[in-house]
């Protein structure tokens, strides 16, 4: 069984592993740039895959959630990738508009991922010098 998990054809995602959620890992395709972690049950998945847009379970609204359904900031699905166990993905996506996080820069913008502070020592945080816009960025 193992060995068709793991070198097999067949898309069996074990959502059983971790109480029906897998995590995903949401990629700018042309970029690289990591933009957030989600999560995604049966449902999410099905949605994803039917509608193209990344769709998630939202753990806090305990509800299906399509990112930029409210904000107009949807993730297109460009490629689904699996690991070898089927429980965990990675959407790589294109930004269909100006950020991934439901976080707000200075300029009261969407941020474009939700990786913004990077951790300076053992308890505080630094602006990280990926962000993509203009607040706290070195001279």
């Amino acid at each position: 069984m193992k060995k068709v998990l793991e070198e097999g054809l067949a898309f069996t995602p074990q959502f059983d592993k971790r109480g029906g959620l897998l995590p995903v890992v949401v990629q700018e395709l042309s970029t690289g740039a990591i933009l957030m972690l989600g999560y995604a049950n049966q449902a999410a998945l099905d949605e994803t895959l039917q509608s193209g847009m990344a769709t998630f379970w939202s753990t806090s609204r305990k509800e299906l959630w399509t990112k930029g359904k409210t904000s107009g900031d949807y993730l297109k699905i460009e490629n689904i990738l699996v690991d070898c166990d089927q429980d965990a993905l990675i959407y790589q996506v294109r930004m269909l508009g100006s950020g991934a996080c439901h976080t707000k820069d200075a300029n009261n913008e969407a941020r474009k991922s939700c990786f913004y502070r990077a951790v300076d020592s053992f308890d505080t945080l630094a602006f990280a010098a990926i962000q993509t816009t203009t607040e706290n960025k070195p001279d």
